[in-house]
């Protein structure tokens, strides 16, 4: 199957978006009427249906109310951005699916929309979740769920994205890596009980048992991010008391802290004399191999 490049095309189309997006409706319609394919118009709330691709799973409903009070009293001062589609006669959207539920509970009945004659799956896609995720708006998981929802659907790789992003590859790398925890603590991420940081702090944790040790420890004592990462590796990488033929204190303390700051298992083989050896640094995936290599250039700079 052909890989797809993200192109220039979709990313001129983000940026236009992006622009009226932010603009207030009366200055977005202006703009919109140099762009082909666009127009701002007013649209009945009953002929709206949300994205397919909306990567967000959550939607604060305190929030939402306090949006929708908001609305009752000023308008909605930006439009959201539909996509019409002619088979089902309604309008789908494509960024603002918040502001969208927060007039339906303000009450009212259209709702101010920049409309794009056409739009394709990957376009629809991608400006859903770019949108969210330069707005910071997303949890953990929802853009993880979303960066690979445009890598699977579209073929794109983890540099097309990081670079289509503005992120780093090993942010990417680190993100889906989220997916691979268990379902318990994918929801803890998305509740917010437990941070980003935390998660990755389980990941350096490979045995199951222990993880959901970890987890629940984690979770019942607030710990800090730090605090996470210090009991991952005391868990995966337990100093063992020094026996007859074992290492010298030192070289095992250097073991020790390299494993730490790398997230994986490290050795130093040497002769009799110490003075030459080999240092060898494990890993077990590509992905893994990435993110050590961005943990050793971060060191380095």
């Amino acid at each position: 199957m052909v890989r797809q490049a993200l192109g220039k095309g979709l990313d001129a189309l983000i940026k236009q978006t992006q622009q009226v997006v932010n603009m207030p409706t009366n200055e977005a319609a202006v703009q919109v009427q140099q762009t082909p394919g666009m127009s701002v118009t007013r649209i009945d709330v009953n002929k709206i249906v949300p994205n397919r691709f909306q990567p967000r799973r959550v939607f604060n409903e305190e929030k939402l109310q306090e949006l929708a009070q908001s609305i009752k009293e000023h308008g909605l001062t930006q439009p959201i951005v539909v996509v019409y589609d002619a088979g089902l006669d309604k309008y789908e959207i494509v960024v603002g699916e918040r502001r969208f539920r927060a007039t339906q509970l303000a009450g009212l009945k259209e709702i101010d929309a920049i409309v794009h004659k056409h739009l394709g799956d990957q376009e629809m896609c991608a400006l859903a979740l770019i949108e969210n995720i330069q707005r910071e708006d997303l949890n953990p998981i929802e853009t993880a769920l979303g960066y690979r929802n445009l890598m699977s659907k579209f073929y794109i790789t983890q540099t097309d994205l990081a670079s289509y992003c503005g992120k780093s590859k090993a942010a990417i790398s680190n993100a889906l890596r989220l997916l691979d925890l268990e379902p318990e603590i994918q929801q803890a991420l998305q509740d917010g009980a437990i941070s980003e940081g935390h998660g990755r702090a389980l990941l350096m944790v490979t045995d199951p048992a222990k993880r959901e040790m970890l987890f629940k420890k984690m979770h019942n004592s607030k710990m800090s991010v730090r605090q996470a990462e210090d009991a991952a590796r005391a868990l995966m990488f337990p100093v063992k008391k020094a026996e007859k033929g074992a290492k010298p204190v030192e070289v095992a303390s250097f073991e020790n802290d390299l494993q730490s700051a790398l997230g994986t298992k490290v050795e130093v083989k040497y002769g009799k004399n110490m003075k030459k050896g080999t240092l060898i640094i494990h890993y077990n995936s590509l992905d893994e191999l990435d993110n050590i290599a961005s943990r050793l250039k971060t060191k380095m700079l």
